[in-house]
């Protein structure tokens, strides 16, 4: 049994390197993302889709859901980190590095709170692999993917000195009980390398 854990597909905004709020939706690029990601997970066995709510992650996992006809079901706490009053602005107006360590956006979610809101998550996604007839997807972003693969599994030694880029729609392989273990992390090997941007930012 496995979980596949699935950053969304493309939204304008992420191209656009602006703070995204909720409502987001991806874009034409990122629902062919999204369609390609289920084609590849199509005859993988995905059991159960777990996501965010966010829509961004909603219409992803729907494209998973439409290739595997696994049921979907929604999860808010697998929702990006909360940015509060920063969403809706480009990166080049921050001044700041917004990502940094002891930064608390204001309205938002400190990195701490952030983190113990993932642990909370990742015990649901526990939970609901345990109940799964399959293997489990999980559709989420950029920083929860990070989050999980840096704290809560191991990475084998192959694994641990490679950096991966979070790109949209891209597939990490995590397997085990209890004992969770990286197989193949942040691959998106199902994406066209010609159509692709550069990475755009996590959320």
């Amino acid at each position: 049994m496995a979980i596949f854990l699935i950053r969304h597909g493309e939204t304008a905004l992420n191209a656009a390197r602006v703070m995204q709020p909720p409502d987001t939706p991806l874009s034409p690029h990122g629902q062919r993302q999204a369609a390609r990601l289920g084609e590849r997970l199509r005859g993988e066995g995905v059991g159960a889709i777990l996501a965010s709510d966010y829509a961004r992650a909603a219409m992803t996992a729907s494209a998973v859901q439409r290739s595997t006809g696994a049921p979907l079901a929604y999860e808010p706490l697998l929702r990006e980190r909360n940015f509060g009053e920063l969403r809706g602005r480009p990166y080049a107006s921050f001044d700041f590095n917004p990502f940094a360590a002891g930064y608390a956006p204001p309205d938002g979610e400190s990195w701490e709170a952030f983190h113990a809101r993932v642990d909370r998550a990742w015990k649901a996604v526990e939970q609901a692999a345990a109940a799964c007839p399959g293997n489990l997807a999980v559709v989420t972003h950029g920083l929860v993917c990070r989050s999980v693969v840096s704290r809560l599994v191991q990475l084998p030694p192959a694994l641990a000195t490679q950096e991966p880029a979070w790109a949209n729609t891209s597939l990490t392989v995590i397997e085990g009980r209890g004992a969770w273990e990286v197989r193949l992390l942040g691959c998106a090997a199902h994406l066209d390398p010609a159509e692709e941007a550069p990475e755009a930012g996590p959320a």
